[in-house]
């Protein structure tokens, strides 16, 4: 099955330039192996896509999405740049820690929790904010985080997204422009055009 996928997403690079696919095959790899990327699945990336395995080492050890070590079956990612520390993303790691009992880069016992701290997710509007596997909870307050993992810890799916129920990335005091319907053509023309 990962082969049919891995083929799918070279084909959609132009002949001659699949190795384009290496972050996405990298992320496939990823998955199959629980999270992590190990060496031997980087070198058959390389190997899949003809190109020197230090050239896939290279995007490996580039992007921060890519894990080089096992992980725990819920991978939790912190945001601390500055727009979630300036809304409390202290806040956020602290209530990981009590709740989990690990810290910052540590894995639990029973290979359930890791808790990394990461640059950068890109939800800065919904700040503070935290990763978990594929999932982005966002607007959070320590009451927040904590039923967010108890749900996890107990097997239920916590709904991802903005835990204060705002729509994408719209201002927390509620939209200020397009407000209203737009108007038809010829609004505000000239009357002598």
């Amino acid at each position: 099955e990962n082969k049919k996928r891995a083929d799918a997403v070279i084909a959609q690079y132009p002949v001659g330039h699949q190795q384009a696919a290496t972050i996405p095959l990298l992320d496939l790899a990823q998955r199959q192996h629980g999270g992590w990327l190990p060496l031997a699945a980087m070198n058959y990336v390389a190997e899949y896509l003809d190109m020197a395995p230090m050239r896939v080492y290279e995007v490996a050890t580039f992007y921060t999405m890519f894990n080089r070590n096992p992980v725990g079956k819920y991978h939790v990612q912190v945001c601390t740049t500055t727009p979630c520390m300036l809304r409390d993303s202290d806040m956020v790691v602290r209530a990981c820690k009590e709740n989990l009992g690990i810290g910052l880069g540590e894995t639990s016992k029973d290979k359930m929790w890791t808790l990394m701290e990461v640059e950068c997710l890109g939800a800065c509007v919904n700040a503070p904010m935290m990763q978990i596997n594929d999932a982005y909870y966002e607007d959070l307050k320590e009451e927040d985080v904590h039923e967010i993992l108890n749900d996890l810890r107990e097997g239920r799916q916590p709904k991802p997204g903005s835990r204060i129920d705002r729509f994408a990335s719209e201002p927390i005091t509620g939209l200020t422009s397009l407000t209203s319907p737009p108007t038809g053509p010829g609004f505000g023309v000239r009357e002598d055009l």
